[in-house]
């Protein structure tokens, strides 16, 4: 792994990932580091084209395969033009969603097959596993109601169409992952103020 430092933060739709992100980009610009944003889908040119058909409402005939097969094209083109480059020059990336989210989603949420889908994106993204995960868990009613309230179509993308069951099976997949080393769980019904300082206690040891 090269010596910048890689940071996911994970969730289900409205958990509060992008103004956790912010925040905290802004925090370390101001304590004179360089930091770099990307988000899946859509972190470059290609992956935004990728991310209109993902989450447009009229592909709800998309086959499962069909979708983690484009996540993990977004996904290669991602780390080629973002992640590898700034990890290589010592940069710390924040991404909005990564690896653990096509576990979530489609391993979980899909029922695919676990292994799989890992293999597939370890071929995609090796050696950039992040170092350190945050999972910001909220109420699933509430974390719907907030996503629908962002997208221009108050019924909410492809995704966030989906019945309340497949988004528990998400939920109930992150509450699993954090139970290994790498991850970091944070009750997001809490002020943004809050969870902001948590997560910032947790990578203060790891920043050079």
């Amino acid at each position: 792994m090269p010596d910048g430092l890689f940071i996911t933060f994970e969730g289900i739709e409205g958990s509060g990932k992008s103004t956790q992100i912010n925040l905290l980009y802004e925090k370390l610009k101001a304590e004179g580091h360089d930091p770099v944003i990307t988000r899946e889908p859509g972190g470059t040119m290609i992956g935004r084209k990728i991310r209109d058909i993902l989450l447009d409402p009229e592909h709800d005939m998309m086959d499962y395969r069909t979708e983690i097969l484009l996540y993990a094209a977004d996904r290669a083109q991602d780390v080629k033009e973002n992640i590898a480059p700034a990890l290589a020059k010592g940069k710390i990336v924040l991404a909005d969603r990564f690896v653990d989210s096509n576990l979530a989603y489609q391993a979980y949420g899909r029922g695919l097959d676990y292994d799989f889908i890992r293999k597939i994106n370890s071929w995609v993204i090796e050696p950039y596993w992040p170092e350190i995960t945050f999972i910001l868990d909220i109420n699933l009613e509430e974390g719907l109601r907030r996503a629908k309230a962002m997208t221009a179509d108050a019924s909410g993308d492809r995704l966030e169409r989906e019945v309340i069951t497949f988004h528990q099976k998400v939920r109930d997949a992150y509450l699993e992952m954090a139970k290994e080393d790498r991850f970091v769980l944070i009750n997001a019904n809490q002020s943004a103020s809050k969870i902001q300082q948590k997560i910032y206690n947790n990578i203060l040891g790891r920043l050079s």
